[in-house]
């Protein structure tokens, strides 16, 4: 990667009577040459364009020098390599990888980088919701929402018969005095509380929300909209909605069953519940203390709350007998008997809400999804969503080149690490521009055949 740095040599212990010397002087290289997957995964899904024409740029035409589209690739594929600070395109912008990425090897201006640095990248970041005289750059929130969920549709040849919608809040801790942080008392500390829908590994929304609040807020609405356009193309699909108990609210049920959505919720404990299943509890401790292992018990019946719900509802009850003590759980849903006996329905179907808890690590672990240091609350809503569109990137990248490779199920930081971060000599002639990866690189073969799968889904 070409630096501004000195070209002073560092030295390091000797090897064979060798010295050992290392510098930044390497001319064009780059360490990310394995990014070129990502291009061309790009390519095949459009996001960055379409990501780009949520946008809108008041700027003098004839005074600019980095295009909006070419800006938020720049932003996406360096979250998805592994930098998340503004700071590093101060030397990332040089990076020949990126260049090649963004389509422009070189800027019209002779003093100018072929890509943004750190101080126009921010006033991307610090966009209004209109053009006005300070805020040149706008964005439409409505669109960029609508996108997730459009490439998710797109994401399948054929309509599926059921989706299950994930639902879940996660804390985004903040160390500043960013606009609408408060403190959360589960979490123990200062945070947004973003919520975020799943299906599978498709990301469908990330919305940014002070914590302040119920976690199930405003999920009635995100819910309504995705729906609505997921129906509009699939008309015919079954959807349900799956969370935990914190998502239990009569609003957000009670919208599912006036729209023919099926629900599948976490419900939590109280003394009333509790005495409905004081027998299979007693049942399982019984059977607990002859084994010697846990023992659990399912039972399924009607119940309301006294106050908030306006009706009664199917309640499934686990009654578990585990390391000397009760540990019952309970969830409410409209799904029949016939869609799902009692055990399947919590072993099975309820339990596996659990795998949207890795996808949301991967965002805020693995793409920085938590890097909320802005000021402004619109500022970070934007960050979370360059962060929420280096996940969908990379997800399409494993969907459609890796399923033949042993990176399938994959994390985008293992992708990150092993697939991308690649060293490589970059020669620029009149006709081509050459990418010498190292001969030593390990996973030669993954590489080959997901440009293959790559290849392939472009010709379809």
């Amino acid at each position: 990667m070409q630096t501004e740095c000195s070209a002073d040599l560092f030295g390091f212990a000797p090897v064979a009577r060798r010295a050992v010397v290392a510098g930044f002087d390497g001319g064009r290289m780059t360490s990310d040459a394995g990014a070129l997957l990502l291009g061309a995964t790009d390519r095949a899904i459009g996001l960055v364009e379409r990501f780009a024409g949520c946008f809108s740029d008041g700027r003098a035409p004839e005074l600019v020098e980095h295009q909006i589209g070419t800006m938020i690739g720049q932003r996406i594929f360096g979250i998805a390599l592994g930098y998340e600070d503004l700071v590093d395109h101060d030397q990332l912008r040089y990076d020949p990888t990126l260049a090649v990425l963004a389509g422009k090897l070189a800027a019209r201006r002779k003093d100018c980088a072929p890509l943004a640095g750190k101080s126009t990248l921010n006033r991307l970041e610090l966009g209004g919701a209109q053009l006005t005289r300070y805020h040149r750059i706008a964005w439409d929130a409505a669109k960029i929402e609508a996108l997730f969920v459009d490439l998710f549709l797109e994401a399948h040849r054929q309509p599926p018969k059921q989706i299950i919608l994930d639902l879940d809040a996660t804390d985004d801790p903040l160390h500043g005095h960013q606009e609408g942080r408060f403190f959360h008392g589960y979490y123990d500390c200062y945070c947004y509380l973003p919520l975020y829908i799943f299906c599978g590994t498709h990301l469908l929304a990330a919305k940014q929300r002070p914590a302040n609040i119920d976690a199930a807020a405003g999920a009635v609405e995100e819910v309504a909209r995705i729906v609505a356009q997921i129906r509009a193309r699939w008309s015919e699909v079954r959807i349900v909605l799956r969370a935990d108990s914190g998502f239990a609210r009569e609003a957000l049920m009670g919208w599912c069953e006036a729209t023919g959505v099926d629900f599948l919720f976490g419900l939590a404990k109280n003394e009333r519940l509790i005495a409905e299943i004081a027998s299979e509890l007693a049942a399982a401790e019984e059977d607990s203390k002859a084994s010697g292992q846990p023992a659990r018990r399912f039972k399924e019946f009607q119940w309301s709350t006294r106050d908030s719900w306006n009706r009664q509802r199917r309640v499934i009850a686990k009654a578990e007998w585990t390391r000397g003590t009760a540990n019952p759980r309970f969830v409410v849903t409209s799904l029949s008997p016939e869609d799902a006996a009692p055990q399947r329905l919590y072993e099975e179907i309820y339990c596996a809400r659990g795998d949207m808890e890795n996808r949301i690590k991967e965002c805020q672990l693995d793409l920085f999804a938590d890097r909320t240091s802005a000021a402004t609350m619109r500022a970070n809503q934007l960050r979370l969503w360059f962060a929420s569109m280096a996940y969908v990137l990379l997800c399409a990248l494993r969907r459609l080149a890796l399923q033949p490779t042993q990176f399938a199920r994959a994390t985008c930081g293992t992708i990150r690490l092993k697939l991308l971060k690649i060293g490589a000599l970059v020669r620029t002639s009149v006709r081509r521009i050459t990418f010498a990866m190292a001969s030593s690189y390990p996973y030669q073969r993954d590489f080959a055949r997901a440009h293959a799968e790559l290849t392939n889904a472009a010709a379809r």
